[in-house]
């Protein structure tokens, strides 16, 4: 979600810091959102057919279905969030600026952040776009231990995003860093890149002998800010376009202090799936160069996370 998300399957992931917004998305129209019993919520949206110029790059069978699915946490303002019965964000915007370039439809699955990488590598996905943060760890599939957990990911990156700190309006704890943190309760999303540098902090804590930070981790950011409002923690940790935009939009909270950790957010993919990863990097590169990635990203406020080129596997 600091992106944020976000190695294997939970985010250092991302840096969703992902836990990042109005408008409704339409990948050729709008995307609708269709919900089936247990099934996770889908946003859908339509291409412009075998004429469009990158449809001949995409993988047989994605063009015979007409559509890449795609997992997202849909609960990361402003990168991807339910707004009634759509899903809209940055990220499904770009999805429909790339989807009038392959000549397929993007249908945006919901579900929960650290899981969507085992879900993709079990077939439920073609892709993840989900301010997912590009790192080692899960280009390799490695676990927070550094121990082989999976194939791993490549990534077509699209965005860059650092973490940043979230607090009260007023800053009434007086916290402009990490460091400032020991010994305080911090809320942050569980299996982001945000969650790896509190944990980290918490250790240089204890090495400095402090207290510990108590890290509050939930499912969704939004939870964190919650908890942020309630006075129950000094700030919430989370990745730079989603603090801001909370920021923005709601008179309780402001950013302080400086990002931590810029990285690039990646459209991700299975080691396998080479064929559709460099289809998503040309239909990038394309909407780079037609100016609609430029566009999008304004509509959203992210102007700064921009890049100029489209690369693969950029992340440290």
């Amino acid at each position: 979600m600091t992106a944020g998300t976000r190695p294997s399957g939970a985010r250092p992931r991302a840096r969703r810091s992902r836990p990042l917004v109005p408008a409704a998305l339409a990948v050729t129209g709008a995307l609708l959102l269709a919900g089936c019993g247990n099934q996770l919520d889908s946003a859908q949206g339509g291409g412009s057919g075998s004429d469009a110029p990158l449809f001949k790059k995409l993988p047989k069978e994605i063009q015979d279905a007409g559509v890449i699915k795609v997992g997202s946490d849909a609960a990361y303002r402003p990168m991807e969030y339910k707004q009634g019965a759509e899903i809209v964000g940055l990220d499904p915007d770009l999805a429909q600026a790339m989807s009038k370039k392959l000549g397929v439809s993007f249908q945006f699955t919901n579900g929960t952040f650290d899981g969507l990488i085992t879900s993709m590598q079990t077939g439920r996905f073609d892709l993840i776009m989900s301010a997912m943060t590009d790192t080692r760890d899960r280009r390799e599939g490695l676990d927070e231990k550094g121990k082989k957990a999976g194939k791993g990911v490549d990534f077509v990156d699209y965005l860059t995003a650092g973490s940043s700190i979230l607090v009260k309006k007023g800053n009434p704890d007086k916290i402009e860093t990490v460091e400032q943190m020991c010994g305080k309760k911090v809320a942050t999303q569980r299996g982001t890149t945000s969650h790896e540098i509190l944990k980290k902090q918490t250790k240089k804590c204890r090495a400095d002998g402090k207290k510990a930070i108590s890290v509050e981790a939930y499912d969704t950011d939004d939870e964190a800010r919650v908890r942020l409002k309630a006075g129950g923690v000094v700030a919430d940790v989370s990745d730079f376009p989603v603090a801001a935009f909370a920021a923005k939009s709601a008179a309780d909270f402001e950013v302080v202090g400086e990002q931590m950790e810029s990285a690039p957010y990646g459209m991700a993919v299975s080691k396998d799936n080479t064929e559709l990863r460099d289809a998503l990097k040309e239909a990038l590169a394309a909407i780079i160069k037609d100016g609609s990635y430029e566009k999008a990203l304004a509509k959203w406020g992210v102007e700064d996370g921009g890049v100029s080129s489209a690369k693969i596997n950029s992340g440290a």
